[in-house]
């Protein structure tokens, strides 16, 4: 590709972001740099998933988290942690925020181990978390410099780790704790977390452990809402004030949503 190649693409559906990225994962070399623009959940998975598909790259999914072989893994750090990651801090200085955009490796703010091989699964390059530093968060925030993480993390030994999303906002929320009053939103498209995923007015306005076991067993929470309730459950239970699942289009909305207690 000429470093002088440039295109724009709009897509208004799941099926043209993946189209799209299925077409530019024959023209991208190595070092390039894509950027999308779309609100919040406007579909870096599914360009994911596209871009992953057309080069042969197959995506698995084992409850909610990704297997993330060594060619996943390029693909997962170019689009999250440069196009996504880069496109929000880009937005967000637009906004007049003072953004930085991170991985785990930077200032080793997010230090992970890579997961082992469990009940015969062996989900590849997939981080779990150690340690994050909320001193150095903490600092960059009083400085008024605003952390934007990517979801990888980092294992010491120069390998990056793919690392749930989900588990970077807790990571970074509870680490956060000891120095602000910390409450920890998850957005996605819906309005909470549904007791009929066919009614969007069925939000359960609470959720704990005894609550999500039971939740699980019946099926009513499954596929990705499982770590992401793992996490809040684990965040407010190591200090985070509050931990709440909504849409962002409710985002000002204090009382949306479905809250995590212990």
């Amino acid at each position: 590709m000429s470093d002088k190649w440039v295109e724009i693409a709009r897509s208004s559906s799941v099926e043209n972001t993946q189209a799209c990225a299925a077409a530019l994962a024959g023209v991208l070399d190595a070092g390039a740099v894509v950027t999308l623009d779309g609100d919040l959940g406007a579909g870096k998975t599914h360009f994911t998933q596209g871009l992953a598909a057309a080069l042969g790259i197959e995506s698995k999914m084992v409850n909610g988290r990704r297997i993330t072989d060594e060619h996943m893994l390029e693909v997962v750090t170019m689009v999250y942690g440069g196009l996504v990651n880069k496109q929000l801090v880009a937005r967000l200085q637009a906004l007049g925020i003072n953004a930085l955009g991170l991985t785990g490796a930077d200032m080793n703010v997010m230090h992970s181990h890579r997961r082992p091989i469990k009940d015969g699964i062996d989900y590849g390059f997939v981080g779990d978390v150690d340690h994050a530093d909320g001193r150095m968060l903490a600092t960059l925030i009083a400085e008024g410099v605003t952390p934007v993480m990517a979801p990888l993390t980092h294992d010491g030994e120069g390998h990056m780790l793919n690392t749930n999303a989900d588990t970077i906002a807790a990571e970074t929320a509870k680490a956060l704790a000891p120095y602000f009053d910390v409450t920890l939103v998850y957005c996605f498209e819906k309005a909470g977390v549904l007791a009929n995923a066919d009614d969007d007015a069925s939000v359960i306005p609470h959720i704990n452990r005894d609550a999500f076991a039971r939740l699980t067993a019946d099926g009513t929470i499954a596929g990705g809402l499982i770590p992401k309730i793992e996490n809040a459950l684990t965040a407010v239970e190591k200090g985070v004030k509050q931990v709440r699942i909504t849409s962002a289009d409710s985002l000002g909305s204090p009382n949306s949503g479905t809250v995590v207690m212990k």
